[in-house]
């Protein structure tokens, strides 16, 4: 018994300590802070936190355009995850909204772009068919698609 309940209390610290800490802003290392604040000047809202070995912050830029970025130790931008608007979409993506989705709203529309790779993740919603999360390369092709 006493080797279930230190087992579990292991398994308890082990999943809390790899969840993602939160940071203030001179706990991030100069190098990053000053490309941050380099690229995203007029970001409101900032929120740091150390994901594992990047450096992750979140930010608005204007109103309700929310952005998260993972930095590694040196300032590079591994992943960003950025709110786009509609018209921000590549025609060939347009294209297979308005081809394969006909008669779909796009919601909660963001442009991902992890290790230079860009793709772009929404939800199709329809007042009369199955609503979906989809993503697609800038090319159109469909990545993922799951049932909402």
């Amino acid at each position: 018994m006493k080797k279930q309940v230190l087992f579990i209390g292991i398994l308890i610290a082990t999943v809390f300590s790899s969840q993602a800490q939160d940071l203030v802003q001179n706990q991030v290392p100069s190098v990053i802070l000053n490309k941050f604040h380099e690229q995203f000047a007029k970001a409101t809202d900032i929120e740091w936190e150390m994901d594992g070995l990047l450096y992750n912050v979140e930010f608005e830029i204007g109103w309700n355009t929310d952005h998260e970025i993972w930095y590694d130790t040196e300032g590079n931008i591994i992943k960003h995850k950025e709110d786009i608007s509609r018209s921000e979409l590549p025609e060939a993506v347009r294209n297979v909204i308005k081809t394969n989705f006909k008669g779909y709203t796009i919601d909660d529309l963001e442009r991902i772009t992890d290790n230079g790779k860009v793709c772009y993740k929404m939800e199709l919603n329809s007042l009369v068919k199955e609503d979906w999360d989809v993503v697609m390369d800038v090319d159109g092709t469909v990545l993922s698609k799951i049932a909402d």
